[in-house]
C-alpha cells in the first residue's frame, strides 16, 4: 500500500489522539462500528448525489478505521476478535460506499460493478494469504486508504468543480480507476503469494 507504509511516520500525531479518546471512553470495537455507520451513511448521501456530505461521511469512516488500532494499542486490548470485526466492517464499509456511489447518478452501475470487484479482489487476496499458511500481504498499487484519500479528493473537487469528460464526472473516472487497479493490485498480491507458495 502506498499510505500505509507511512503509517509508523505519523504515530507522533496519531498516537496522543488515541491517548484522548481512550479518555472519552472510545474503546476500538467502537470506533469500528462508528466507522463502518460512518460508510452507510456517506453511501446514502452519495446515492442523493449529496457530494459534500457523502464525503464527509467518508472523511469519519476514514478517521474511526484508522484510529481503532491505536487504540487498541494505547489500552493493550489487541486482539484476533478485534481483528476480525475491523476486517469484515471494512468490506461492508467499501461495498456501502461505492454501491452509493454507482447507485445514483454518480457512476453508471456497469463501471461501479467493475469497480467494486477490483476494490474487494485486491482485499480478499489480501487477507486470503494468510489463511493459506503465507503472512497476511497487503502489498500493491492501491490499498484502502489510498481509496479512501481519492474518495475524499475526488469529492471536494466534485463539489467545487463539477466537470465531465468523455461523458463521465470525476467520480466516474474514479471507478474506471479503482477497477483497473483494485484488480491489477489483486494480481500482484495473487503473484507475491503464489511465489512463497512454490514447494508446498
Amino acid at each position: 500500500m502506498t499510505l500505509d507504509s507511512y503509517r509508523k511516520n505519523v504515530t507522533w500525531i496519531v498516537n496522543p489522539i488515541a491517548s484522548a479518546m481512550v479518555r472519552m471512553r472510545f474503546t476500538p470495537d467502537r470506533c469500528t462500528i462508528i466507522a463502518f455507520i460512518s460508510s452507510v451513511v456517506a453511501g446514502y448521501f452519495f446515492y442523493r448525489s449529496d457530494i459534500i456530505l457523502g464525503t464527509l461521511f467518508v472523511f469519519l469512516n476514514a478517521f474511526f478505521d484508522a484510529i481503532d488500532g491505536s487504540i487498541a494499542r494505547v489500552m493493550n486490548v489487541a486482539s484476533t476478535r478485534g481483528d476480525f470485526l475491523d476486517h469484515v466492517l471494512d468490506r461492508y464499509a467499501d461495498i456501502a460506499i461505492i454501491c452509493g456511489i454507482f447507485a445514483g447518478d454518480l457512476c453508471p452501475w456497469p463501471i461501479g460493478v467493475f469497480a467494486l470487484t477490483g476494490v474487494l479482489m485486491s482485499s480478499y487476496l489480501g487477507t486470503q494469504a494468510q489463511a493459506v499458511g503465507v503472512a497476511r500481504f497487503y502489498g500493491g498499487i492501491l490499498g484502502r486508504a489510498d481509496r479512501l484519500v481519492l474518495i475524499i479528493t475526488a469529492g471536494l473537487v466534485a463539489a467545487f468543480y463539477p466537470v465531465e469528460f468523455a461523458g463521465l464526472g470525476i467520480f466516474g473516472w474514479l471507478m474506471i480507476i479503482f477497477g483497473i487497479l483494485g484488480h491489477f493490485t489483486a494480481i500482484q498480491r495473487f503473484t507475491h503469494v503464489w511465489n512463497d507458495l512454490k514447494g508446498n
